[in-house]
């Protein structure tokens, strides 16, 4: 029994989201929608009462979410075994999934301020659980900027008792409506860490890893994405709302790729790589793609998680190091992960054949064929190409630089072999699956070979850079373009930019090793592959040119 103590919660998420497939099926093949609505009381014109929506944006999504969730609990039995309130952590844990699907299945503005005030307080606790300065710091941050968007959420209260309802359903009056679906996209905005709120997403890195598995891919920083996409779906965005969420989203996913460029801790790296997926999701509602935008978030959602556990794996066989300058070679030791860690980091570029192809490319060539602006356009391209880069850049450290920490052979088990081997599936085959089940609501398009080439183009020319460059430091960039509130904080500035070559993120006191005991290894801090790895680069480039040319 004590073996199996732990499992109740992966079981019941699996089963659930096993369930919500079958509802999906069953609104699909219908073609109708579910409400359920609860009144407590009216008051003269206005109904006070909590609606439930069963469509099928809420059930493909809670099937998502309870997905990666059970993959998480169950890799989460495996990383938390050593800690003394590992059971405080998982029903903590299950209070903020649970929240996610109270926003999922909210239809009305009551109940969405139920499940988004949950995972405001479940996610502070979860990020200080690890308890430091640096961790209360963190949370106290991501709070902070979190609150900006309940206060903009509760004043659109006063719109929703001006249209005499809280559902946001069956909005009519134009001018409360746009007033009111301005008012919820700049919450939105907040949730989803988009430029100028983006600081806080890094910081969230110092929570466990199962964390930041779930909050980065399908619960906290989708829930302002999700707003939108639900929002859209009822009523038409306003063309200024749209041109707002275009351009932050080139200045998101612009600011996550450049700043992933100058970044050392690998926690960091993936973290401000969700950055940057999620300006793509935002840009992609700018252009009035909902559909497009959520089936990037159901690839993203499960390539991410991947990601993350791929990357606990390491941090348990590397005693919780985080530099990924000390993590050469790790494949040596754990083949499989470096493996499932290669994959999921080629879908942040959108890879042929692997699941972000079929919604990042898309995205991409619509951008092509829209009335867009030049400038955003342009910081689109760039923001790719930086994508490539530093995804490249973590693959020459990681799989092809020579060995200078020594890395502990974890032993598999089911409990983390299970939930990678899973999730990888939907990573290599999620984007082909949802494509095909709603082929009818996605959108087509056909460009030009010019453009088409020049989309792989720029993505070639990324991780060509990446191969052929090592990065330096920028105390700009590792700022997020000096969005950290702690320079304020800090009254010695110039010490800290000296200092800037350290990372800027946190480590997990979970199994960590002091720095002092690397001795001579600290000096070799700055060795990246080079004469070793040549060839290997080169060929590497000529297969991944061939894969985007041709493909």
């Amino acid at each position: 029994m004590s073996k199996l103590k732990g499992l109740q919660f992966p079981v019941l998420l699996f089963f659930s989201s096993l369930c919500f497939f079958s509802i999906w099926t069953l609104i699909n093949g219908l073609g109708n929608t579910f409400i359920l609505e609860f009144e407590f009381f009216s008051n003269s014109s206005l109904t006070f009462s909590f609606s439930m929506i069963f469509d099928k944006i809420s059930t493909s999504f809670g099937m998502v979410v309870t997905l990666i969730a059970g993959s998480v609990f169950t890799f989460a039995h495996k990383y938390m075994e050593e800690d003394h309130f590992s059971d405080r952590f998982l029903w903590i844990l299950m209070a903020f999934v649970l929240s996610m699907n109270f926003l999922t299945w909210s239809g009305s503005l009551l109940f969405l301020l139920l499940g988004w005030d949950g995972l405001g307080i479940t996610s502070f606790a979860l990020i200080i659980y690890y308890q430091s300065y640096g961790s209360l710091s963190a949370g106290y941050q991501t709070l902070m900027v979190n609150r900006v968007g309940d206060a903009l959420i509760v004043l659109s209260t006063f719109l929703f008792v001006l249209n005499h309802q809280f559902s946001y359903f069956s909005l009519d009056g134009l001018g409360v409506c746009v007033s009111l679906v301005l008012l919820l996209s700049l919450a939105a905005l907040t949730k989803s860490a988009q430029y100028p709120f983006s600081s806080w997403l890094p910081a969230a890195m110092a929570a466990p890893t199962p964390v930041s598995a779930l909050v980065h891919s399908s619960t906290l920083v989708t829930a302002g994405i999700f707003l939108i996409i639900r929002l859209s779906c009822n009523l038409d965005l306003d063309s200024g709302c749209k041109t707002v969420l275009v351009f932050v989203g080139a200045i998101t996913c612009l600011l996550g790729g450049w700043a992933a460029t100058y970044e050392n801790d690998l926690k960091k790296i993936i973290a401000l790589s969700t950055l940057s997926q999620l300006g793509v999701m935002m840009f992609s509602l700018g252009l009035g793609l909902s559909n497009l935008a959520l089936f990037h978030l159901y690839t993203h959602a499960l390539f991410k998680a991947l990601l993350f556990l791929a990357a606990g794996q390491m941090l348990m066989a590397s005693y919780g190091s985080q530099d990924i300058r000390l993590l050469g070679s790790v494949g040596l030791s754990m083949p499989f992960t470096v493996v499932m860690f290669n994959v999921s980091s080629l879908c942040l570029i959108g890879a042929p054949f692997l699941s972000a192809f079929y919604s990042k490319h898309l995205i991409l060539e619509m951008m092509v064929m829209s009335s867009l602006n030049v400038m955003s356009f342009v910081i689109m391209l760039i923001a790719t190409m930086f994508t490539a880069k530093y995804v490249i850049r973590s693959l020459k450290c990681i799989s092809w630089s020579k060995p200078i920490f020594p890395i502990l052979a974890v032993q598999s088990n089911f409990y983390t072999t299970f939930p990678v081997l899973l999730l990888s599936l939907g990573g290599i085959m999620g984007g082909k699956f949802f494509s095909l089940l709603e082929l009818n609501t996605l959108e087509s398009c056909s460009i030009s070979s010019f453009w088409g080439m020049m989309i792989n183009l720029v993505t070639l020319t990324g991780l060509i850079w990446g191969m052929t460059t090592n990065s330096g430091k920028s105390f700009f960039l590792s700022t997020m373009f000096f969005l950290s509130p702690s320079l304020s904080t800090k009254p010695l500035t110039l010490v800290v930019k000296e200092l800037s070559c350290l990372d800027h993120g946190w480590l997990e006191p979970s199994n960590s090793i002091s720095y002092l005991k690397l001795g001579s290894s600290m000096s070799s801090f700055g060795i990246w592959p080079k004469k070793q790895v040549l060839f290997s680069s080169f060929v590497m480039s000529v297969v991944i040119m061939y894969l985007f040319l041709f493909s």
